[in-house]
């Protein structure tokens, strides 16, 4: 008669008793799981799209400029959409500096005798600075080194004017620098608050390191055009931010600055745009794939939701913007979605209207998207957006759904658990009955033959 296994027995009536409902249980865990994975991967390729969005955004337009000149080392630049091809000149006479100043032999006073000194800029603005209140080491004496904290620290500097303790020689000397470049940076102080005597004689007598001066540049060459100002950055020219870095002589020949279409540069911003939004249209296509009688569907082949926002996209790429479409710059897609640029005829398409990228592709901005971009972006916000976006709505969702579902599932271990327990103890007994009733089949069977 074969032994019972009441462990293996009571595991499996354990098992068929729960077999369906754990069935369902872990098909319902794993297509949340899957779901919540898909998201992610969503979340990734909109974030990503989104991401190019703003950086071609935050770039000075997509047609791009080229500038150089015909002598190094006195001038860079840098140019925006709004350039235009052109050819300019100039002579710089002087460039803008900031006014530094030095303080020989400032006496270390004591306390009673810091009153207050005012330092004043040329462009009319001040600040007082608080003497009496310097002496930070509470040594009875102001030093150079606490008058130059008292004056970065005064209320109303905000920067205006930079003191430091410079030492040459054993020689201690305070030094006071402008903090922005031009004649309006000039500083000066007034002392006359002070009691007469060494330090107000040494605040009247400042050293000039550097003279505050503006900057002075001739648009043309000597002659032409004179432009001045407190910066060494002109954006005189539209589109074309210039930054002069040396003054010339005036032997010298004038500076020329070629402002040149950039092809390539233009070409290979619209290319970042094509390649982020296949990537993203790629990830859609994976996510929203159907079935076949061979292959795996998406994990989102029949969420409704996730096909339109594929289809919106699209729809915005159909668009036309200002009476122009991605098609006339050169940019198509095949019948699978994927984009493709045609660089010819995106240089004829500029040729004939040099503002056309900017007037299809516009800006990504929050406050006033405009064109391709801005739409694109403003879409994507319903997706996106933390906590309140449909991404962030459905992993809300799938999070409480998982939650339930681990709920159920220790409900179930606990069923399962408990119903193992009684079979477990039933056939327990009934292998000892069976125990006992084959030790007493055994006596029989000796008696009989004995």
């Amino acid at each position: 008669m074969a032994t019972l296994d009441p462990v293996t027995t009571a595991t499996q009536l354990a098992t068929a008793y729960t077999q369906a409902t754990q069935t369902r249980l872990t098909t319902q865990t794993q297509t949340a799981q899957k779901e919540s994975t898909a998201l992610n991967t969503l979340k990734s390729a909109l974030s990503a799209f989104d991401s190019t969005l703003t950086t071609l955004s935050l770039s000075k337009g997509l047609k791009q400029f080229a500038a150089s000149f015909n002598n190094s080392g006195i001038a860079t630049a840098t140019t925006t959409s709004k350039a235009q091809a052109g050819s300019y000149q100039f002579h710089v006479e002087q460039l803008a500096s900031a006014h530094q100043v030095v303080f020989e032999d400032l006496p270390a006073v004591p306390v009673a005798l810091g009153g207050p000194i005012t330092v004043q800029l040329q462009d009319g603005s001040s600040f007082n600075v608080n003497l009496v209140a310097a002496d930070s080491d509470s040594d009875g004496t102001i030093s150079q080194a606490e008058i130059a904290r008292a004056i970065n620290q005064a209320n109303g500097n905000s920067g205006k004017v930079v003191a430091s303790v410079v030492t040459s020689g054993g020689q201690s000397q305070l030094l006071l620098s402008s903090g922005q470049t031009g004649e309006g940076g000039e500083i000066t102080i007034n002392a006359g608050s002070l009691p007469a005597g060494a330090l107000q004689d040494a605040f009247n007598a400042p050293r000039e390191l550097t003279a505050a001066q503006d900057a002075v540049v001739w648009l043309g060459g000597q002659g032409g055009v004179r432009m001045q100002q407190a910066s060494n950055t002109f954006n005189s020219i539209e589109g074309v931010s210039l930054t002069f870095t040396r003054a010339m002589t005036a032997s010298e020949s004038p500076l020329t600055l070629t402002v040149s279409d950039d092809a390539s540069g233009t070409a290979s911003n619209v290319e970042s745009f094509v390649k982020a939004y296949n990537t993203l249209r790629t990830a859609l296509d994976t996510l929203t794939k159907a079935g076949g009688e061979n292959t795996t569907g998406g994990v989102f082949a029949s969420d409704a939701g996730i096909r339109a926002l594929g289809n919106k996209l699209n729809s915005l790429l159909r668009t036309e913007y200002d009476g122009i479409s991605l098609t006339e710059l050169g940019v198509k897609a095949d019948r699978n979605g994927q984009l493709s640029l045609d660089k010819t005829r995106l240089e004829k398409a500029l040729l004939a209207d040099p503002a056309a990228l900017d007037k299809v592709f516009g800006k990504a901005s929050v406050s006033a998207p405009t064109g391709l971009l801005g739409g694109m972006a403003k879409y994507l916000d319903q997706w996106t957006t933390s906590g309140s976006g449909q991404i962030a709505t459905r992993q809300n969702s799938i999070q409480i759904q998982q939650k339930n579902l681990t709920a159920r599932q220790t409900r179930l271990d606990a069923q399962y658990n408990s119903v193992y327990q009684r079979y477990l103890q039933q056939f327990t007994q009934l292998a000892t009955l069976q125990e006992r009733m084959a030790q007493t089949s055994g006596l029989f069977a000796q008696v009989s033959t004995g």
